[in-house]
């Protein structure tokens, strides 16, 4: 029997990813498919470089593929392309920056800094090409932690651009290698504003996967300089365990979340103390405030980084701990912390991709029936028991299987949705009257409910 390309992909529609719960097919991962002479060779081509599904995706083909009539032999390759963030660069030039990332808190004094440095040579490590912009005018840490102080960026002669430094395989740049001193930054809004629109206007920044951006602490002008100049494709949420600093982090959420930029996730750093001599975990923050703000807040948790001695060491020596401590803990978790942040940005920009419309308006002046106005005029209306018995979340569908585990007869007949928030520009975030909130509704979804 002659098997054909459309048998083929056919079959490997069976292949649900996890997260987007689309087949692999309809999400464009399979490439180079070639059939001769009954040996099927083709690549997956998944979105991110540490894609967590990418080895479950290769051994589901070959066992679906292998048992197929007419079937001699199966290669299959698997590789990785970065996507773009589908609205691209607002007002900077910045053709060849594929992803903005900003890495923010809402205070100071909680490592966010150290975790800018390590998450982006973390994605370094995983083959991305990856830049880091110390935006934190006041206190540039980066070229310390980076080891590069005091060391001047040349120029290119041709563009009259800055090249950006380049260490451990990253590219970066900061206030703090244009000092020569070090004397106090007394600049007005404006002036930083303006300086962070030459870093990413007036460098030679190439082509990268991601740029990570290092803001400074709070909400103020550099934050909203960046949303206005260059579409984020996410920010990252830096806290620390106590209540102050997760309900001060909740201030910057919410920034982001009016300006329209995705929240990729929470992480929480300094999550324990880790004794270098019996490696004993000590929660001397208490423990659990980043996973409970998450929670609460309906984005996801990206992870705990634990407090180590070798952080500040290595910061102080300019040889950043996932480079100098592979096998440690915080190392690990950094590297972790790489994998969830790629995983949630390659899940948001391929949402967005895939939205054609979005709603306008959201009525809910009855809470028990919800009336979205979307692009051109389309209404559509929900009853809050149907679309919370719809919820995508991890708790209500299987991950694995697609299976739903919740049915509409098991939600109470008087539930009544409390608030919503829109999540960037693909989904829509509720929470019900049942206590349920970790569910977030893709447009597309939305879109698809109403049929």
């Amino acid at each position: 029997m002659n098997i054909n390309s459309a048998d083929i992909l056919k079959a490997l529609q069976k292949i649900q990813d996890p997260d987007l719960h689309q087949d692999i097919v309809s999400l464009g991962f399979i490439k180079n498919l070639v059939i001769e002479n009954g040996k099927v060779s083709f690549t997956i081509e998944v979105a991110t470089p540490a894609y967590p599904a990418k080895e479950q995706f290769k051994s589901q083909a070959q066992e679906i593929i292998q048992k197929m009539s007419g079937v001699t032999e199966v290669v299959i390759q698997t590789t990785f392309k970065v996507r773009p963030a589908p609205l691209g660069i607002k007002n900077i030039p910045l053709p060849d920056v594929k992803n903005l990332i900003a890495v923010a808190s809402g205070k100071g004094g909680v490592g966010k800094s150290t975790v800018a440095a390590n998450l982006a040579l973390a994605l370094a490590n995983t083959g991305a090409q990856v830049g880091l912009m110390d935006a934190d005018v006041y206190g540039p840490s980066i070229p310390r932690i980076l080891g590069a102080y005091h060391q001047s960026p040349n120029s290119d002669p041709v563009s009259q651009k800055i090249l950006p430094f380049e260490k451990f395989n990253i590219k970066f740049i900061s206030i703090g290698m244009l000092q020569n001193t070090d004397a106090a930054l007394i600049w007005r809004g404006p002036m930083a504003s303006k300086m962070i629109q030459q870093f990413l206007a007036q460098v030679e920044w190439g082509a990268l996967d991601y740029l990570i951006i290092d803001l400074p602490p709070g909400t103020g002008d550099i934050q909203l300089t960046l949303t206005q100049s260059a579409p984020l494709a996410g920010a990252v949420l830096v806290t620390t365990p106590q209540e102050v600093a997760s309900t001060i982090t909740q201030k910057g959420l919410r920034m982001f979340q009016q300006v329209h930029v995705p929240i990729l996730g929470i992480v929480e750093n300094m999550s324990g103390f880790i004794c270098s001599h019996c490696h004993t975990m000590t929660p001397i923050f208490k423990k659990g405030g980043g996973k409970k703000m998450s929670s609460a807040l309906g984005v996801p948790f990206l992870g705990e980084i634990p407090l180590e001695p070798i952080i500040a060491e290595d910061g102080d020596i300019g040889y950043p701990t996932i480079l100098s401590h592979p096998e440690s803990v915080s190392a690990q978790a950094y590297a972790n912390l790489a994998i969830r942040v790629t995983s949630e940005l390659s899940k948001i920009n391929m949402l967005t991709e895939s939205v054609k419309l979005q709603p306008q308006k959201i009525n809910i002046d009855n809470p028990q029936n919800i009336i979205l106005q979307w692009e051109g005029g389309k209404e559509t209306s929900f009853s809050s028991r149907y679309l919370r018995s719809m919820c995508p979340c991890a708790s209500c569908v299987n991950e694995n299987t697609g299976q739903r585990m919740i049915t509409i007869d098991a939600i109470p007949p008087d539930i009544k949705v409390l608030k919503i928030s829109p999540v960037g520009r693909y989904a829509i975030h509720f929470e019900w009257s049942d206590g349920h909130g970790s569910g977030l509704y893709p447009f597309d979804l939305l879109l698809k409910l109403s049929q």
